[in-house]
């Protein structure tokens, strides 16, 4: 890719150039064409994974917004696996909705939250590369789909619970492999490889041809940009091959151990050794206590208490 069309990543970007509100077209763009309807966003609000720290690198990206009917957007970016991330998910989300209510207020308050993940790992089994949740009451007996009654401006109406109960998107970006064709998968496209079409019409991806062009960053920004793909590269073959030390290590101490104790507790003994291994290693190498624990399953706890020398 020339330099000339070479466009910042989307986790980048996402901490350091969209919550400008001269940038907001581009959020503004993957939002519409993923939810299907027309996004508009007011405001961005602050969120603990747009901090800058000495774990930068490792940390996943955050955005949480406001749109114009105001509904809460929440937009993740996960670079590295994460254990336990569906419940995550579902404590961020109730955290943005118990937030956004004040001592008193009435339920009519609460706000419709969605949650959109874009995901750089493996979650688990599926074919498709994206999934959507919602929730709906169904008839146990007659399958039908339950509607409330809802009072809105002195008018009562019929209301399903999808349009209060939050919604999530996970996308699976390396399971992407097609041919571009749709807006979404532009997008998608864009999110995996860093493309974008010169004749692109599709909502967000234009202002993202526009605003994210590598070579309109300043010097200092460029070699920051530089060394953070650097340090994504180091960051994903030290976690692979830590995790696969720690499989190799894991069986052949509890195999030993299950040979001379006879027994099964041998075995899962020889893999929580090979876990405290691959952890005492990362340490070492200064990686973010919540990654390691990510990584080795360990709790954040446990991962503390071991000496790193």
């Amino acid at each position: 890719m020339r330099e000339n069309n070479k466009y910042v990543r989307f986790d980048w970007a996402a901490k350091r150039m969209l919550r400008d509100k001269a940038n907001f077209g581009v959020l503004e763009g993957l939002l519409t064409v993923l939810l299907d309807e027309q996004i508009t966003i007011d405001q961005i609000l602050e969120s603990e994974g747009n901090q800058e720290s000495i774990d930068d690198k490792f940390n996943k990206v955050d955005i949480k917004a406001i749109n114009s009917k105001g509904e809460i957007i929440i937009v993740e970016i996960q670079l590295t696996r994460q254990l336990h991330y569906l419940e995550r998910i579902l404590y961020g989300v109730s955290k943005a909705i118990t937030e956004h209510m004040s001592l008193g207020q009435k339920y009519d308050g609460v706000k419709k939250v969605y949650s959109i993940s874009i995901l750089y790992f493996d979650l688990g089994k599926g074919e498709d590369y994206l999934y959507h949740g919602k929730t709906s009451f169904v008839g146990v007996h007659t399958g039908d789909m339950l509607q409330v009654s809802s009072k809105e401006r002195d008018v009562i109406r019929m209301k399903a619970p999808e349009e209060v109960f939050p919604e999530y998107y996970l996308i699976r970006v390396n399971e992407f492999n097609k041919i571009a064709t749709t807006p979404l998968e532009e997008w998608i496209s864009y999110l995996k490889d860093g493309e974008i079409s010169e004749k692109t019409e599709t909502p967000g991806l234009g202002e993202a041809r526009e605003k994210l062009q590598y070579i309109k960053m300043s010097k200092e920004e460029r070699l920051k940009y530089d060394k953070h793909l650097e340090d994504m590269m180091i960051q994903n073959d030290v976690l692979d091959t830590n995790r696969l030390e720690g499989e190799i290590e894991g069986h052949r101490r509890g195999k030993e151990e299950g040979l001379r104790e006879g027994r099964a507790e041998g075995k899962a003994e020889g893999l929580r050794e090979g876990k405290y291994m691959v952890a005492k290693n990362m340490k070492q190498m200064g990686i973010a206590i919540d990654v390691i624990s990510a990584v080795t399953g360990l709790s954040e706890d446990e991962v503390r208490n071991i000496k790193s020398i």
